[in-house]
């Protein structure tokens, strides 16, 4: 009997390949997430950086001095102080975090940033205040001293 020449896979090894791609992606994802996660809080942090500096930048410009009363007067400044998305809607985010601005008075400001989907955009809660230092929150919103 004639013996076919033929070419390709067996069952077998193509199982085989579908397993060590399994295995690599179940190693992979979780280490990808954690870079996510980790460049989103970054982000937030750079972020609450530059909303301090223009928070006092307006100061500044303001007589006599006073904060913001939101974030909505730092993007309507000419020239303004910040780029519109910091001033979109509350479901919004900025590279998977949302920011707050609450005023408190002329002489006080704090912006909140949190993960817009926690544990999956961030783990971390931040926020700055007119002091300018970039502090950690827990979960529930209040300072970690």
């Amino acid at each position: 009997m004639k013996r076919l020449n033929r070419k390709g896979f067996t069952l077998v090894e193509l199982m085989i390949v579908i397993a060590i791609i399994s295995l690599l992606a179940a190693i992979a994802i979780p280490n990808l997430m954690r870079s996510r996660i980790s460049a989103n809080e970054s982000a937030a942090i750079a972020n609450l950086r530059t909303l301090s500096t223009a928070c006092e930048s307006f100061r500044a410009a303001q007589t006599p001095p006073s904060y913001p009363g939101g974030m909505w007067a730092l993007t309507a400044a000419n020239p303004p102080y910040i780029d519109n998305r910091f001033n979109a809607a509350a479901g919004a985010g900025v590279q998977g975090y949302r920011y707050v601005y609450a005023a408190g008075g002329a002489n006080m400001y704090s912006i909140t940033a949190t993960p817009v989907t926690p544990n999956v955009t961030g783990v971390r809660i931040f926020f700055v205040d007119q002091s300018g230092v970039i502090r950690l929150n827990n979960a529930a919103g209040a300072p970690i001293q």
